[in-house]
């Protein structure tokens, strides 16, 4: 499948299943305990280093935007997504979720951070993902199944994407994201304006001080 013709492309076994299954387990430990960080109150609930269940995308569920781990992933995956997309990228930023049973991913597009996206299936029970090849808006879309170290790469801002009602107990996914390089817009952009990849939300625009 040619993501140049497409604008979509389904890459197998991009990490390994022993990766897929470290990342996993991180991020399930993760989650364990930030939720008892922030229910005996040893971090505020406003601070987001060790993520969140605030998203207004999926409420009530864990994500993390720029967890180091996945800001690693989105380095080292990157010379791949070149290879397969045959486009010069740059790196813009992670954001991982633990999605539950009940979960809704709504139909949408991306904003230009995730011009060109994967998502990259770490671990859980299974939950395909649709997407609309077409790009236009409230089509069919295709169902596309996953497993731990598969990815979808898919170009974020032309493709609808969504998940239909999650019936599994868990399913851990990483979203990579990154901009065709080379334009001043994807220049200004880089690390989703923040300073370098690993830093919170709130570093966008940070700008930082001359040695």
């Amino acid at each position: 499948m040619s993501f140049k013709k497409n604008k979509y492309s389904v890459l197998k076994k991009t990490i390994s299943k022993e990766m897929a299954n470290f990342c996993y387990a991180y991020f399930l430990n993760k989650r364990k305990t930030a939720r008892f960080l922030f229910d005996q109150r040893y971090i505020s609930p406003f601070t987001e280093e060790w993520g969140v269940w605030t998203d207004q995308q999926v409420p009530n569920t864990y994500s993390h935007y720029a967890d180091l781990v996945m800001e690693t992933l989105l380095q080292r995956v990157k010379p791949i997504m070149e290879k397969h997309t045959g486009l010069k990228l740059s790196e813009t930023y992670s954001y991982a979720r633990i999605y539950k049973k009940g979960d809704v991913l709504a139909r949408h597009k991306d904003r230009f951070s995730c011009e060109i996206s994967t998502t990259l299936n770490l671990g859980g029970d299974s939950w395909p993902i649709y997407l609309d090849p077409t790009g236009k808006v409230g089509q069919a879309g295709v169902k596309i199944d996953l497993e731990p170290g598969d990815m979808l790469i898919y170009s974020g801002c032309d493709l609808e994407h969504w998940r239909e009602e999650f019936k599994g107990k868990d399913c851990a996914q990483v979203f990579l994201h990154y901009n065709k390089a080379g334009s001043k817009k994807a220049k200004e952009n880089a690390f989703d304006q923040r300073p370098f990849l690993g830093l919170p939300a709130w570093y966008k625009g940070f700008t930082l001080p001359k040695k």
